[in-house]
């Protein structure tokens, strides 16, 4: 209940901010604004990089293990055929 009060007046003094501010008559350079731009794309990247890691390193380890298991199961059989004939 408490989380749905804060997050309502939350929402409500950001729409009232976003409501009645007046523009700010300022000038960005293109220096400035590539700057900007160039740290949004990197951080971007970065957090997917990042969760492309977490994600693909235990996915690479279940490939591993699953295919060692079934290496495993073939030296075995193979292993087996070689000694009956």
């Amino acid at each position: 209940m408490l989380r749905r009060l804060s997050a309502a007046l939350a929402s409500g003094a950001a729409a009232f901010i976003l409501l009645f501010s007046s523009p700010a008559l300022s000038y960005v350079g293109p220096g400035a604004g590539l700057s900007v731009i160039g740290t949004v794309l990197a951080l971007m990247a970065a957090s997917a990089l990042a969760i492309v890691g977490f994600v693909w390193y235990p996915v690479k380890r279940l490939r591993q293990k699953k295919r060692g298991a079934r290496n495993s199961a073939a030296q075995r059989q193979s292993a087996q055929g070689a000694r009956r004939g």
